[in-house]
This record gives structure tokens, sequence and C-alpha cells, in this order.
């Protein structure tokens, strides 16, 4: 089985700021909701997961998965960054500025076009498809409990058909 989590809330989450590759930590809402989370699917057995390098992915996992016996190994993997918004990231309210290329990414992707240094589609889809291809699927085809703490982003991805979601904060 393959398994989401999402990262926790951070200072930007609370301003509205689109993150991207900037690594922001968790806030302590962030943390409190990965405590409570980590509770609530304490039942789940997980064989391993792989994580962001950002910060705010890599201290979810860690809070999520603590305290596990026996304990559950996080790999870090470059491949499962935040998708880069290049000079939007940090910007304020993007869904309310239909002049920012960026706000059609959240409104109409269909129409969505990367500029000024944002990471495409095509971008995306070729990194976390190849983390899919080499590392995702040979660990499902071997029956292995798999735990992706990232972006939801990934849903994007054409190939992820099938998943469990454990949170949207």
């Amino acid at each position: 089985m393959f398994y989401i989590l999402r990262h926790g809330r951070t200072d930007w989450n609370e301003e509205h700021r689109l993150q991207g590759e900037v690594d922001i930590p968790l806030n302590e809402t962030g943390r409190q909701i990965a405590y409570d989370d980590a509770k609530k699917y304490k039942d789940i057995d997980f064989d391993i997961c792989y994580c962001s390098p950002l910060k705010r992915a890599q201290e979810t996992a860690r809070i999520f998965l603590s305290g596990r016996n026996p304990a559950v190994e996080i790999i870090t993997d470059n491949r499962l960054h935040e998708m880069c918004f290049g000079d939007y990231e940090g910007v304020k309210n993007i869904r309310q500025k239909p002049e920012c290329p960026v706000y059609l990414l959240f409104e109409e992707p269909e129409k969505y076009v990367a500029k000024d240094g944002a990471e495409s589609f095509e971008e995306l889809y070729h990194r976390t498809g190849e983390f899919i291809e080499q590392v995702l699927r040979p660990q499902l085809e071997a029956g292995k409990n798999v735990l992706l703490s990232s972006f939801l982003r990934l849903l994007l991805i054409p190939s992820l058909v099938s998943f469990s979601f454990i949170r949207y904060s």
C-alpha cells in the first residue's frame, strides 16, 4: 500500500504564502498536527518512508513515525521536493491574483505555463515519474507499505492511480 503524508502547517501556510522550494519549517500547529496524526494512524505498519528534503516534510515524517517499533527508516529523495514556483515563491494570496502565471496552476491547471523560474508540469512529471518507476513501484510490487512525506502536487502525477491519503492540513 502507498500512503501520502502532507507536511504540517508552517507560518507561511498561515500567511497564505506560496512556499514551493523555500525551506520553511513547521510551526507549533504543524507539529501538533503531526503528533495527532501519529496517534490516529499508529496501527498502520509502514515498511519504509521516503521523504522530501525540505524541513517541513522531514520533521512531519519524524514526528509521525516516532516511537514505532520497529523503527521506520526515513529516506530523503530530492525528487520528492515541492514544485518550484520560481520568482513567485513567498507571494501572498496567489489565488487572488489572476495576473500571476502561477494562479493558473491552482485555478485552471490545464492552462498553466511555467514562467520566471517556475517548474513546468513536464519537469515535475519527469523527476517524480522517475522516482515512481525506480523506487516506489518496485517497493509496492514487493508488497511493502510505503509512506511518502511530501507534497500534494504529487497527486498530479498521472501514474499514481491508487493511494491512501493520510492528511491534508
